[in-house]
């Protein structure tokens, strides 16, 4: 376990490939030139830490992130694959929120009528612990195939007759399992080699013409202008614009048939076949100058929301404030530590009840229920993402607080 030491926050300055810049593994023809660095952070922020102790001893490592201006990539160039560690205590799902589980079904109900996904297989690579494969197969009377290390088999015991789980990671062992339709979503930005992965998976699919990909993503445009430091963390090694991760498809053999933003433009959906040659690029795709801009400005930026944060939460804590973060994941993660706040703010909620009773990595917040809030009586509750806001709004009315609502 690497030692603990001080947190330290540094902007680098972009550096000159001649000064060694890694080559990029998206295109291959670029390099990952440095703009953004961060010391002593979680190498995982969705594990389950059963202890107070646990937590303040949780491994760190660095993030530097790099953009390579041949194709728009930006990868954590510091990332290092020894810290993978996807197994039964990587915790991610976001299926207790009512207000996902609406994004979740409508994707679905679209995704089926479009592609006419109806007593197909479909293979979901990364499945998490299988909301949407079981979705999909449930809605589309399909059968599917989900790979996972952090998959839960019991937890889709109720789709056991439709749905085979893989507990393991996807790579050449599984090149012969395939479908009709194969999704990814979340996963690709957990892949340093993002070449190499979607060239295996393009060789899985042969000389078939009429498998469809589905690929959904963060999207890092929000990411850069927002100044949103707590949207960038360790195990997100890669980091995707609507235009990047369609040239990386292009590139990879694959015709983009969709690409749009959801979510609250916090994400990319992509949907391709196997390349026939004729698909012209989208306008969506035409993205690569403003990311320069984008990137250029994001030290600035981030470093303001750093100082605003960082300042508004100690002087409320300097007042006697109570506060409490809303979502223990990666975002909530990646907020306390690199701003340094543990004394400030005691608790964070989440609904996810395989989280509560947990730690937070580092900064060691026990993680509670919001019904514990009604004794707790917060000042003030900070929404880890606003598309949340009104969900966590009437939770708090039917808990009867009225904290100070605040979101980043």
């Amino acid at each position: 376990m690497r030692s603990r030491t001080s947190l330290t926050t540094a902007c680098q300055a972009q550096r000159p490939a001649d000064e060694g810049d890694p080559p990029c593994p998206s295109c291959g023809r670029g390099t990952l030139s440095t703009f953004f660095a961060v010391e002593n952070i979680p190498v995982h922020s969705c594990l389950l830490v059963d202890s107070r102790a646990e937590a303040l001893a949780f491994p760190q490592g660095e993030l530097a992130l790099g953009l390579c201006r041949e194709c728009g990539f930006i990868a954590n160039t510091r990332f290092d694959p020894a810290w993978r560690d996807y197994g039964r205590k990587y915790e991610e799902t976001q299926g207790f929120s009512q207000r996902f589980n609406t994004f979740l079904v409508a994707l679905v109900k679209r995704l089926i009528d479009r592609y006419d996904i109806r007593r197909k297989q479909v293979l979901e690579i990364g499945c998490g612990k299988g909301d949407f494969l079981a979705l999909l197969c449930e809605l589309g009377d399909n059968r599917g195939v989900g790979i996972d290390p952090a998959c839960v088999p019991e937890r889709l015991a109720e789709a056991a007759d439709r749905i085979q789980v893989i507990v393991d990671y996807y790579d050449e062992r599984y090149a012969h399992v395939t479908g009709d339709v194969i999704c990814c979503r979340h996963t690709l930005e957990h892949i340093p080699d993002v070449g190499n992965f979607l060239r295996l998976v393009r060789r899985s699919i042969g000389r078939r013409k009429n498998v469809l990909v589905f690929f959904e993503v963060p999207e890092t445009f929000r990411i850069l202008r927002e100044g949103a430091f707590w949207d960038v963390y360790y195990e997100h090694t890669s980091y995707f614009t609507a235009g990047s991760l369609a040239r990386l498809f292009r590139a990879c053999g694959f015709d983009i048939d969709e690409l749009y933003l959801d979510y609250g433009n916090q994400y990319v959906l992509l949907t391709a076949r196997p390349s026939g040659g004729s698909a012209a690029a989208l306008e969506i795709e035409d993205d690569l100058a403003p990311l320069v801009r984008a990137v250029a400005q994001f030290r600035l930026t981030a470093a303001k929301s750093m100082r605003t944060w960082r300042e508004l939460i100690r002087d409320r804590a300097a007042r006697g404030d109570r506060g409490v973060l809303w979502g223990s994941g990666s975002k909530g993660a990646a907020f306390l530590t690199t701003l340094k706040l543990q004394d400030e703010i005691e608790h964070v909620v989440d609904i996810n009840p395989y989280r509560q009773g947990k730690f937070m990595p580092m900064t060691a917040q026990r993680i509670i229920a919001p019904d514990e809030l009604a004794d707790y009586r917060p000042d003030y509750v900070l929404v880890m993402n606003p598309i949340y806001w009104q969900e966590v709004r009437q939770s708090l009315r039917q808990l009867g607080i009225k904290p100070d609502l605040l979101t980043v």
